[in-house]
Formats: structure tokens, C-alpha cells, sequence
């Protein structure tokens, strides 16, 4: 019985091997074609899209894939194949053309032009029910994205008599949905204030009527999360962990957005390793093996990794390892510590035969192309590869910046093709401020890509309450290839210092200059400018002031020399910056050089907390022996520099007057108590001290001139109030001098809108 089932199984499995063999093989010829139904797509447009030749022989696969090949052009409803009589028979049905696409409820065209340009059918196209609803999700995720959450979207299809179709987009955009509350829940160890300072999102108030941010916005909370973890990471909390937000819907308009962060522990560099392959010369890495000595211990941060990518780059370059790749691999070890393992290979050999813009719909190819450290005809170097990518995104002009490396024409050639999604590059900004001081107020409009060329164009306007001033800028990214940016700036501003001084000057000016790094970390910023500056007095002004009244014209060149180890420009944690400037006249009606030199350090010490110092100079001296340096150009300190003292308060004084003087210098250090009251999360606290001089003046020997140290100490407070960030310290006057007015509380209240 076993023996019986078993061939009748072996027999089933013959038959069943035959009969797909038979179907496979089985084939049937034709002569003609001849199709049916078709009215805008031409007969031989339908045969070309079969892909098959009359008098070939067909087998059921043939035919299968010649359907499929018809059906993926998207023209036809309907089609069926058949032979007979040598003829291969098409039968389609083709799809109503659509005559016109419509959005009803949305008034900026901004939208109804994006929304358009991202929807698969067009006017003129074939009509297609898939693509209709796929299109119909496209539409309302656009709209949702851009801060319409609670936007409902209808479609409409009319079909006219020509078998053609009318799509009808009925929107309803409702209030765009906005960010009532941000908070920040878990092991977060930073206070909420702080992690509001580094993502993209900010909190709904009445002042922020032209801020984008504040709207929900699903791409702008992905930013967010990017944000926060590489903040994290640069501090130290290698394990870091950024929950997605989710949001809670407060009303018809208001959303809480949340984040859930688990920080973890901080962790800090142990061993490096470099592995490198038998014919590199170990030599040429010697200066790396020397970074690996100093981060030792160190706390752990992305850009300690980025600095020893960056010098292997170098040496990459010097060396000539064409194909140089990089793998790293890391260890935690002791709980929190990181070995590191650098093996340094030479990768795959391989040509760059083309690369491949796509999605620049604004920006210019050939400045896309200006961001590319390896190009066409280069060997392929994925360091340099990722460096062009980090390029790209630093231009800060794309939402996203993609790539793939494709297999090219032929063996030992790559194709690259580089994706971008382009943003929007214009912004408009304003602030005000209000403090001991006085009030500000300022409005500017930016464009960062002019004509698609990545060129910056800056126009603003800044008052207070003794001046006006407007500035346009026009900057270059790269200016005659010469990787070197170029600005060219006009300003005009007026000073009204009548009711203290009794003086008041106007100043036009014109400005080229240009920034670069010379070498590593050094940077040069040299500039020319033309002015011509109106001074004019009142009786209030002193005998002295009023002989300096006229006009004054100016050719001047300036100068900055600054050698910058900072970890961040924006509130730094770690380094310094040294800079030396010097201002040359070259043609003056009076002629002064100005000398300065400034360093600021940083160093983060216990619980995060942030250790500055800095030494701030300067000097004006007239070259010309019978005339004295003008008023409008005398120094007055930094509100900054000295707390514990009103801003231009101090120093020489002719009569009641302030007059500034020829030398001032000031020595400030701070710290952050970040750990201070932690249950207050939107406060944070420093602590300071102030010590400064400003003395000397050229054009009286009667003026008290006010050679004294100034020193202060005090508690500084930054708070998020419901009217906007609040700066506010109380100080303690140490030093001073006689004359001078001191000042206990200051504060000031800014915000952007």
C-alpha cells in the first residue's frame, strides 16, 4: 500500500513537471496588430509600448508582460491581449484626459503652486483613480505640514462629454494649528530653557506674530529631535535617547508638544587605536596619534570624532592615499568610557564617471557644484564623499541632502547621484528690546539664495533711543571661485546725543571686504569703506566739541586677525578665540589708527557648568599732532563689560560730560550654575565679576582723565517670562572712581517676533 501511494505520488509530480514544462515552452507567432478602442494615443504609440515584434513567437509569459508594459504607461483603463488568425489583437479602454485641476479654499498661491508641482497628475495627463487618492493624501500631509493640521480635503471629479475629466481640489484650511506649551520630560538634566534655546520650534506668544516656528509643523519636530540628540551628544551623553514627539490637542488651534529624553550617563574618551594597512607609512600618521593623547579623558562630544575625520582627511590629501577609506568602531568599557578603533583601509578603486544634481528646482547647478570636494574624473574617497554631503548642508539652503552611489558604465566607474529638497530661503525678522538702558527695536528682511546662487542679501533697520540705522548688505559665497565670500554693504545712521552732549552726528558709509581661513582655525577678515559723517552742536556742547563741527570724509581700511578653537559659535562650552583688529585711515580729513585685541575662553567644569574669562582693549590715537580725535569716534565701554555701572557713565569727564576716552581695556569671568534651584526650570543663574578702565583724553590737558580701575560683582538671571526672555543682574560696585554713576539692578527684556 506505502509502495502504491508512493508512485502515484511520484506520478502526480510527473504530470504536474510536465505540464508547466509544456505551458513554458508552448509557443504562438503572429503577423499583425491590430488595435481597438484607442482615440488620443496613436496605433503604432500602443504597438511600440508591447515591446514585441510581428513574426516573433510568443509564449504566455511574452504576452503577460506585454500587458504589464501597457497597463505601467497609465494611459488605459482597460486592455486585453489575443492571437488569432496571426493577428495579435489589443483591445484598450483608454482613461478620460484631464482637462483641468482646481483648488477651491486655499487663497496664497505660494501653496496651490507647491501643491501642484508635488501631485503625480497633471493637466493634459491621463486620469487615474490610484494616482487621484495618493494625490489626495499628498495634499492634505503638504497642508498639515505647513501648520494646517486640521485641514479636511474634499475632491470632486467632473467628467465632461469628451471623455474628458475636471479634478476639483475642495479645501477647507481651518486655523493653522500652533504650539501653546513645549515641554521636555524625563532624565533631561538640562533646564527646559535651555533645551528651548536649541530647537527649532518655539511656544505661541501674542508678540510672535511673524515667527514661523510656532506652528506645528511634522518636518520641524524631526529638526527638533536632530537638534536635541546632537546637543546631547556634544555634552557628553553618548547613550542619549530623543523619544518622538508626540502632541496633545489642547482646542480647535492649540497643540502641546512634547519631547521625551533620556540623557543616560555622561561618558568620556579612553583608548584610541589606529589600524593601518602595510604599505602606509605609520610616520605620516604621527600628528593624530598626538589628538589621541589630548582627548583622552575627555568628555565625550561629536566634535572630538569630527577632528580626528577632519585630520585624517588631511593627511589623506597630503600623502595622496586616493583611495583612503575609514571604519570606526567603538567599545564602551568601565561603564562610561569609549575605545575607539580607526582602521584605515584602502577602499575599492573606483573613478567618479558623473554626478548627478537632482531636485535643485531654484538653486543653480554651478553652485551646487562649487560645494563639491571630489568631482567627475576624481578617484571615488568616501571621506571626501560624506565631506561634500556635510557641505551641502551647511550651505543651510536644503531641507535634505541625500546621495547614491551607483555602478557606472563600466567596471572601476561610480555614478553618484546627489537628491536635494530645497527650502525656503527668505525671512523676515523684527525685535524689540527694553531695559535700564533704554528701548530697541529692530526689523531686517534676508534672502539667502538670490537668483539661486547662494548669495545673501541683508536689509535692516535698528532704533534706539538716541540712534537710527539701516544697513544693506550684498554677499558673494564664492567670489570668483576664489572660495572666498565678498560683501559689499551701504549703511546710514544718525546719532542724537543733543540733550547729554550737545552734539549730533549723521554717517553714510560704503564697505567691500571679505572672510577666510587662511589656515587652520585662522581667519582673516580685511575690508575697505568710504564715509562721510555730518557733526553739528548745540550751545549745550562744550567749547571743545564745537570746534570739531563739519564735515569729515573717510577712506578707510579695517582688519581682523582671529584664531577661533571654539567648540560652538553659539554659546560655547569649550576653547577660546583670540582676535587682533586694526583700523588704518588712508585718506582722513582726521586721521587715528585704532588698535585692539580681545580673547575669550571658555571650560565647563562640574554639572555642566560653563567657566569664562575674557580681556577685552582698545585705542585710538590721532596721527596728526594739531588735530584731536573726534568726538563721534571716542571710546565709551561696552555695556557689557562693566555691570554695576550706567553704560557711558564712566570715565573722563569734561565739565558734567562724559567724553569717552583714547584707552579702555576690561578684564569679565562668569560661570552658569545650571544645577542653582533646579525646580525652576525657566530660570538660569550665573555668577560674575566685572573689572575696567576707560582713560586718557588727547585734546585737554584740564579734562580729569580718569585713570582708575572699576571693578564689580554680582548675580546674573535669565529668565522665559510670559512678555519675552528676561536678562536681569544685581551687582555690587567694588571700585570706582569719583564721578562715576553706579548702577545696582539692570535688566532687559528682547524678544524676536
Amino acid at each position: 500500500m506505502c509502495i502504491r501511494m508512493k508512485m502515484l505520488k511520484n506520478f502526480i509530480k510527473f504530470i504536474l513537471f510536465v505540464s508547466l514544462l509544456t505551458s513554458n515552452v508552448s509557443a504562438e507567432s503572429f503577423l499583425n496588430f491590430n488595435v481597438i478602442g484607442n482615440e488620443r494615443v496613436s496605433t503604432q504609440t500602443i504597438i511600440n509600448f508591447t515591446n514585441l515584434e510581428a513574426g516573433s513567437d510568443l509564449s504566455e509569459n511574452d504576452l503577460n508582460q506585454a500587458l504589464k508594459d501597457i497597463y505601467d504607461t497609465n494611459f488605459f483603463e482597460l486592455v486585453s491581449l489575443n492571437i488569432s488568425n496571426n493577428t495579435l489583437n489589443i483591445k484598450v479602454k483608454e482613461f478620460p484626459i484631464i482637462q483641468n485641476i482646481e483648488f477651491k479654499g486655499i487663497k496664497a498661491k505660494k501653496y496651490i503652486e507647491i501643491l501642484m508641482d508635488q501631485i503625480s497628475l497633471k493637466s493634459r495627463s491621463s486620469f487615474n483613480e490610484f494616482l487621484l487618492q495618493n494625490d489626495l493624501n499628498i495634499v492634505t500631509n503638504i497642508l498639515r505640514q505647513s501648520g494646517y493640521y486640521f485641514t479636511n480635503v474634499d475632491v470632486q471629479k467632473i467628467v465632461n462629454s469628451n471623455n474628458s475629466i475636471n479634478i476639483i481640489y475642495d479645501v477647507t484650511m481651518g486655523e493653522k494649528a500652533s504650539i501653546s506649551e513645549i515641554k521636555f520630560i524625563g532624565d533631561k538634566k538640562f533646564k527646559s530653557s535651555k533645551l528651548l534655546s536649541v530647537i527649532k520650534s518655539e511656544e505661541d506668544k501674542f508678540w510672535k506674530f511673524l515667527s514661523k516656528s510656532k506652528y506645528i509643523n511634522r518636518q520641524q519636530t524631526e529638526l527638533d529631535k536632530r537638534l536635541l540628540e546632537n546637543f546631547y551628544l556634544e555634552k557628553g551623553y553618548y547613550k542619549v535617547n530623543v523619544e518622538e514627539a508626540f502632541t496633545q490637542v489642547l482646542d480647535e488651534k492649540n497643540f502641546l508638544l512634547t519631547y521625551q529624553i533620556d540623557a543616560g550617563e555622561k561618558f568620556f574618551f579612553n583608548n584610541f587605536e589606529i589600524l593601518l594597512p602595510d604599505d602606509y607609512d605609520p610616520d605620516g600618521f604621527s600628528d593624530l596619534k598626538n589628538t589621541f593623547v589630548e582627548l583622552k579623558n575627555v568628555k565625550y562630544s561629536y566634535s572630538g570624532i569630527q577632528s580626528i575625520l577632519d585630520e585624517i582627511d588631511i593627511i589623506a590629501l597630503n600623502k595622496n592615499y586616493e583611495f583612503l577609506d575609514v571604519a570606526v568602531s567603538e567599545d564602551v568599557v568601565e561603564n562610561n568610557k569609549i575605545n575607539f578603533v580607526f582602521n584605515i583601509k584602502d577602499g575599492d578603486k573606483f573613478y567618479i564617471e558623473q554626478i548627478n544634481i537632482l531636485g535643485n528646482n531654484i538653486t543653480n547647478e554651478s553652485f551646487i557644484r562649487q560645494k563639491l570636494v571630489i568631482d567627475e574624473g576624481d578617484p571615488f574617497n568616501n571621506l571626501l564623499h560624506n565631506k561634500t554631503i556635510n557641505n551641502l548642508k551647511k550651505a543651510n539652503l536644503f531641507r535634505s541632502v541625500n546621495s547614491e552611489v551607483k555602478v557606472g558604465s563600466s567596471s572601476g566607474f561610480k555614478v553618484i547621484d546627489i537628491t536635494l529638497e530645497e527650502k525656503p530661503t527668505g525671512e523676515i525678522s523684527a525685535g524689540a528690546g527694553y531695559g535700564s538702558s533704554g528701548s530697541t527695536f529692530a526689523v531686517g528682511i534676508k534672502e539667502n539664495n538670490y537668483k539661486g546662487n547662494g548669495i545673501l542679501l541683508d536689509a535692516n533697520v535698528i532704533l534706539t533711543e538716541e540712534s537710527i540705522r539701516g544697513k544693506f548688505s550684498y554677499t558673494a559665497p564664492n567670489f570668483a571661485y576664489s572660495d572666498r565670500s565678498l560683501t559689499t554693504s551701504i549703511e546710514s545712521s544718525s546719532t542724537d546725543k543733543e540733550k547729554d552732549y550737545g552734539y549730533k552726528s549723521s554717517l553714510n558709509k560704503i564697505l567691500i571686504g571679505t572672510s577666510f581661513e587662511q589656515y587652520e582655525d585662522l581667519f582673516l577678515s580685511p575690508s575697505f569703506s568710504i564715509s562721510l559723517e555730518e557733526l553739528t552742536t548745540t550751545a549745550k556742547a562744550s567749547a571743545n566739541y564745537k570746534k570739531q563741527e563739519g564735515s569729515y570724509y573717510d577712506a578707510l581700511l579695517n582688519y581682523s586677525i582671529s584664531y577661533n578653537k571654539l567648540n560652538s559659535s553659539f554659546r560655547p562650552s569649550n576653547g577660546f578665540i583670540s582676535t587682533f583688529i586694526q583700523e588704518l585711515p588712508i585718506l582722513s580729513d582726521s586721521s587715528s589708527i585704532i588698535n585692539g585685541y580681545q580673547i575669550a575662553g571658555y571650560k565647563e567644569v562640574i554639572n555642566d557648568s560653563v567657566l569664562s574669562m575674557g580681556i577685552y582693549t582698545r585705542a585710538i590715537n590721532s596721527l596728526n599732532k594739531d588735530k584731536d580725535v573726534r568726538v563721534s569716534k571716542r571710546m565709551f565701554l561696552p555695556a557689557s563689560k562693566l555691570r554695576g555701572f550706567e553704560p557711558g557713565k564712566i570715565g573722563p569727564k569734561d565739565g558734567a560730560d562724559f567724553v569717552g576716552g583714547n584707552y579702555m581695556a576690561s578684564f569679565n569671568t562668569a560661570i552658569t550654575l545650571p544645577f542653582l534651584f533646579p525646580t525652576y526650570d525657566s530660570v538660569d543663574f550665573s555668577l560674575f565679576f566685572d573689572a575696567a578702565n576707560i582713560w586718557h583724553v588727547d585734546y585737554s590737558k584740564n579734562v580729569d582723565q580718569s585713570n582708575s580701575v572699576r571693578s564689580s560683582t554680582g548675580i546674573g538671571l535669565n529668565l522665559i517670562s510670559p512678555v519675552g526672555p528676561l536678562s536681569f543682574s544685581l551687582t555690587q560696585p567694588i571700585t570706582k572712581a569719583d564721578g562715576d554713576i553706579t548702577e545696582t539692578v539692570r535688566f532687559n527684556l528682547g524678544t524676536t517676533f
